[in-house]
């Protein structure tokens, strides 16, 4: 398994995949558009940097991360957007090799720490992160405003 940043090259698989993540999510398997990809990614001011899980030319996972300020004082923190393993790798290390790499690219970066956020309606998802050592964090309540 071979984990890399997406380039442009990849904006098919990375649409393809964006549209396995919602379905995995109880919505309907539209692939994302591949204008709002490149911008998002490969724009003037990207948005995240995406990396992708590779067995040869077949992509397996995907994480979406980007940085935030500050994190504890003056610190930064990697932040974990997207985590997705397509549903014929799954259970193969494919989400822990990505974890582990974004962990040594935040301590690269001089990041502090990885945060993320989880469904609590996704067991599978939290007891993986419990089974990484990840301390949930219950002090803060998640908001969502539509624009």
């Amino acid at each position: 398994m071979l984990i890399t940043p997406a380039t442009v090259a990849d904006v098919d698989v990375i649409s393809t995949i964006l549209g396995e993540i919602e379905e995995y999510y109880g919505g309907q398997n539209t692939p994302g558009d591949h204008g709002r990809i490149r911008a998002a990614l490969f724009g003037d001011r990207p948005a995240a940097t995406v990396l992708l899980a590779r067995d040869g030319d077949d992509a397996l996972g995907f994480a979406s991360y980007t940085y935030l300020w500050p994190a504890a004082g003056a610190d930064s923190s990697l932040y974990l957007k997207e985590l997705f393993v397509r549903g014929t790798a799954r259970r193969r290390g494919v989400a822990r090799v990505l974890m582990a790499e974004l962990e040594s690219i935040a301590v690269a970066a001089g990041c502090s720490r990885v945060e993320w956020t989880a469904d609590a309606d996704n067991p599978p998802a939290l007891a993986f992160y419990e089974a990484l050592g990840a301390e949930r964090r219950d002090g803060k309540v998640f908001y969502r405003l539509g624009v």
